[in-house]
């Protein structure tokens, strides 16, 4: 069987070495969802396709499915780079962290337009993000945006009441397991979080990514967004995202 060549927009997750002179790309396409492709030669000095290549970008591909798990790149059109996210160290590692979050998330070849949307214009406005020297898994652009893929992923945390009693006040905590904050009474076992915490997790869930951008949030909020992020991969994914210690 000869296999077909389709089009598709896609982003490129991660970018390994293979062989001398090829590439194995991870990407999430706009139809497909998550798919893993081979780029061959793209290391040559004379390689057109290489520099489009580059992890973060958002390009236009032609692809050629055959018998194989890989599907074979043979052409490359460069719709967004985002050259301003990888040449800053700060943005490239919220970036990377987007990156793999969308990839454990959404690592089926399933195609969710709402997932590449929302991966798209993260990306899109990272490019315009202030630079910074914080700690970049702390980001609030990040938060948010991984915050919105669990929810797309089905795991929308519940933060307006307890999801032990329906309680709407004195809600102290985060219990992943239960999927939700949690009042004083049920908060044994339970991530405790400060108000302004559990009130910026809300504010970053329901709100535009683009309010985000260098929203003026605590460090205490920035690390109870963060909590509940790698608490909710840990429970309902079984992962740590190796990004998030940079």
């Amino acid at each position: 069987m000869a296999g077909r060549t389709y089009k598709t927009e896609a982003v490129v997750l991660r970018s390994m070495r293979f062989s001398e002179a090829d590439r194995i790309l991870h990407l999430y396409t706009a139809d497909r969802g998550r798919i893993g492709a081979i780029a061959k030669g793209v290391r040559k000095t004379k390689s057109r396709f290489g520099a489009r290549l580059e992890p973060l970008s958002h390009v236009e591909l032609m692809l050629h499915e055959g018998a194989g798990e890989l599907q074979t790149i043979t052409g490359v059109e460069l719709l967004r780079s985002h050259r301003a996210t990888r040449e800053d160290v700060y943005r490239l590692n919220v970036g990377l962290i987007g990156a793999e979050a969308m990839l454990r998330l959404f690592g089926e070849p399933e195609g969710n337009e709402r997932a590449f949307t929302a991966l798209a214009r993260f990306l899109d406005l990272l490019d315009e993000a202030p630079q910074s020297d914080a700690r970049p898994a702390l980001d609030p652009l990040g938060l948010s945006f991984q915050l919105k893929l669990l929810w797309l992923a089905g795991y929308l945390p519940h933060l307006t009441s307890c999801v032990e009693c329906g309680a709407a006040t004195e809600l102290v905590g985060f219990s992943a397991r239960a999927g939700g904050a949690v009042c004083r009474d049920h908060a044994r076992d339970a991530l405790h979080l400060s108000a302004e915490g559990l009130a910026a997790i809300e504010a970053l869930l329901s709100t535009p990514l683009s309010d985000a951008v260098g929203a003026p949030l605590s460090d205490r909020a920035r690390r109870d967004a963060l909590a509940v992020v790698t608490s909710s991969y840990e429970e309902h994914g079984g992962f740590r995202l190796r990004t998030l210690s940079a």
